[in-house]
């Protein structure tokens, strides 16, 4: 039986597998038999012990163009003012080496209270949209559909029979433009 759960529920509908104890099904308690194919297939992943990938540290690629900056994209020196190209080199390797050890130390200091800061004001952030701010748009919506249900049968009941008199009242008239010369 591959095609749903026990009582014809297609295995779509749930978000993920139910969860399997020895007594059963926690959402069918007296159900200790269960769709061993369906349920195996699928597994759950904590998103919080996912493993994360230190090479490709920016997948969706946020900041391609705000923060990636190279020592060509700062210090540039037109054709015919070249320094020495010992003082080049020098300057490459200066301006790399410090700006990768900066942020290396930088990041070390204060990237993991910062983590810490942005991890709790998202938390905030979602709480607050989660918990205040859809209820409340879903309820305005909810008390003004009221009012819209209102104004429209206004709109339909007033306007719709003035706006059509009007316009049968003026189909009647042509305009004819002629340049005189």
């Amino acid at each position: 039986m591959t095609s749903g759960y026990k009582d014809g529920t297609p295995e779509e509908e749930y978000a993920h597998s139910p969860f399997i104890r020895k007594q059963g099904n926690i959402y069918k308690p007296n159900n200790k038999e269960m769709d061993n194919d369906s349920i195996n297939e699928k597994t759950l992943r904590d998103v919080h012990t996912k493993e994360i990938d230190l090479v490709n540290r920016d997948p969706k690629h946020l900041n391609d163009d705000v923060v990636k900056v190279d020592f060509e994209d700062v210090i540039a020196e037109p054709a015919g003012t070249y320094s020495f190209d010992g003082v080049w080199k020098a300057s490459f390797t200066t301006f790399t080496v410090t700006k990768y050890w900066c942020y290396r130390l930088l990041t070390a200091l204060v990237g993991i209270p910062l983590a810490l800061v942005w991890g709790i004001f998202f938390a905030i952030l979602s709480f607050i949209h989660i918990w205040a701010v859809v209820p409340c748009v879903k309820s305005y919506l909810i008390e003004i559909h009221c009012v819209s249900r209102v104004y429209s049968i206004c709109v339909h009941t007033f306007c719709d029979p003035l706006f059509e008199a009007m316009g049968k009242c003026f189909s009647s008239v042509r305009i004819t433009t002629a340049k005189v010369v």
